[in-house]
């Protein structure tokens, strides 16, 4: 399925991305935070350039994948890019990783294969009919602002955490507003359509919305705390999406059990990952030599 591929190899790209990016904005002083210094600053560091690069990668892989599979299909397969983003560092790096960081690979990927078997996300529209993303772009731009608002007043790792789920958001909206503007591109009306379509322009405003926030995200707390909330915001935020903007249907009834323990096998992984000094963006030291 071209779909699952190019959702996979997204994961791949934006889990390194947040890897080197987290490098990078972790040397930014906290005075920085919620300040275009901020990004001014880390376009000095070649490191987060090289984040950027990988960015840029993934935004082409999600294009392709949200124009071949539902939204709600695409954007929670996103929930492995830490794992494979260890088991890369840990191979570049040439350092094992430690026995829990394996329990979290195991429980994010299979906690991952049986919510998408449960939810058994169908159906929907390639583009989103009528004028439904004018109550959608007001909903998110109130929680947007409610989250942010909480954000500002707490410090560290709440912030972090809280920052990391505005930006999940963002990345969702993202996600959803590309989709829409891909599939006019195949729909037969011709590269003019597509170039003059809003939703090609939203989905940049969004996505440089959403770059900003996880940055500031990444600065305010540790990997632990932004990470998750990040990664599980984005995927169910883009079920909702694909629910109600464009038609998809997901299970029900007795299948919200085993979707639940899905969520919590993948929280707890995530959480477990995101403690890794790899997934800090930090080589763990090697093994003294007797």
């Amino acid at each position: 399925m071209i779909s699952v591929l190019f959702a996979v190899l997204t994961s791949i790209s934006n889990g390194s991305a947040n890897v080197l990016q987290r490098r990078a904005a972790a040397t930014v002083p906290q005075s920085n935070s919620m300040h275009l210094s901020l990004i001014g600053h880390l376009l000095r560091q070649p490191v987060w350039l090289a984040g950027i690069g990988l960015v840029i990668v993934a935004a082409l892989c999600q294009a392709v994948a949200l124009a071949t599979g539902p939204i709600a299909v695409v954007q929670p397969i996103f929930v492995i890019e830490l794992p494979m983003t260890l088991l890369i560092a840990s191979y570049v790096f040439r350092s094992r990783l430690p026995r829990r960081a394996w329990y979290g690979v195991a429980a994010v990927t299979f906690g991952l294969a049986v919510g998408l078997g449960s939810a058994a996300p169908t159906g929907g529209t390639e583009t989103v009919p009528g004028l439904s993303w004018i109550p959608a772009l007001i909903v998110t731009g109130i929680f947007e602002a409610v989250v942010v608002a909480v954000a500002l007043r707490t410090r560290k790792n709440a912030r972090a955490a809280l920052l990391g789920l505005a930006a999940a958001c963002a990345y969702a909206l993202t996600a959803a507003l590309l989709k829409d503007a891909v599939a006019r591109l195949g729909g037969g009306s011709g590269i003019a359509v597509f170039f003059a379509s809003w939703q090609l322009y939203a989905t940049a405003a969004a996505g440089i919305g959403a770059l900003f926030l996880l940055q500031n995200a990444l600065q305010a707390g540790s990997l632990v705390a932004s990470q998750p909330m990040l990664t599980l915001g984005d995927a169910l935020i883009s079920i909702t999406y694909g629910v109600t903007l464009f038609g998809e249907s997901i299970r029900t009834g007795w299948w919200l059990l085993p979707e639940l323990i899905a969520l919590a096998l993948i929280t707890a992984g995530c959480f477990e990952l995101a403690r890794s000094p790899l997934a800090a963006g930090i080589s763990p030291p090697k093994p003294r030599t007797r």
